[in-house]
């Protein structure tokens, strides 16, 4: 019972935090709008960019990597008091939050869930998680979007290398099996939802309609 209440903790806890949605919250408090009525319709570092310039897109850029911090670093601790005898990999409860950030940051239930892709939030999780990935994923986006343009490509791109890389990482350090299988699944289901949540981008890049970085966007 006390290890389905912590897991049901962490739950809960990483989804609420995830809920807090910075680009809505800045838009509608700093520019007294709402960020969802204007480009692609996201509350994301880059509809914010767009839509409201360089300050809003910092802010919100700044809020949703903290939050995923903020999740994992609570999970992390909350695992820590599972009993001795549970028997679960510690990398379970460090994934169950990033995963439940993730997919409040895209339905938070604070704001009718509809909120954004969860690319920033993801990467807040992978700071928390496994630090040593982020340079190599920085250099996967930017080479996928500088050429292009394109933030989504490489946000796509992103997501897809993420459960490879940590595959890799996780052989090169010699976890026990179970603990690779936690953050290899783990990754897989991050990387899968953020790849999910662009499907209207792949759509728009298959058909040559995605927006480009530095582009103007008209509002819907």
């Amino acid at each position: 019972m006390t290890a389905f209440l912590i897991v049901l903790a962490v739950a809960a806890e990483a989804y609420l935090l995830g809920s807090v949605d910075t680009g809505i919250l800045v838009s509608k408090y700093l520019y007294h709008d709402d960020v969802r009525t204007h480009g692609s319709g996201a509350a994301g570092m880059t509809n914010m960019l767009r839509t409201f310039g360089k300050k809003a897109a910092a802010l919100t850029a700044v809020g949703d990597v903290l939050k995923g911090v903020a999740a994992v670093c609570l999970g992390r601790w909350l695992f820590g008091y599972l009993p001795a005898d549970a028997a679960v990999s510690p990398y379970l409860g460090v994934y169950l939050a990033a995963i439940l950030a993730v997919v409040g940051h895209s339905k938070p239930i604070y704001f009718g869930f509809k909120g954004g892709k969860g690319v920033l939030v993801a990467a807040g999780a992978i700071l928390a998680v496994q630090p040593v990935l982020l340079p190599v994923l920085a250099v996967i986006f930017l080479v996928c979007m500088v050429p292009t343009g394109m933030v989504s490509l490489g946000s796509i791109t992103m997501a897809a290398a993420y459960p490879v890389l940590t595959l890799v990482y996780s052989l090169m350090r010699g976890l026990p099996t179970r603990d690779v299988v936690v953050c290899t699944v783990g990754a897989a289901i991050m990387g899968g939802m953020v790849i999910w949540m662009h499907r209207s981008n792949i759509r728009r890049i298959r058909d040559g309609k995605e927006y480009r970085f530095g582009q103007k966007h008209k509002s819907s």
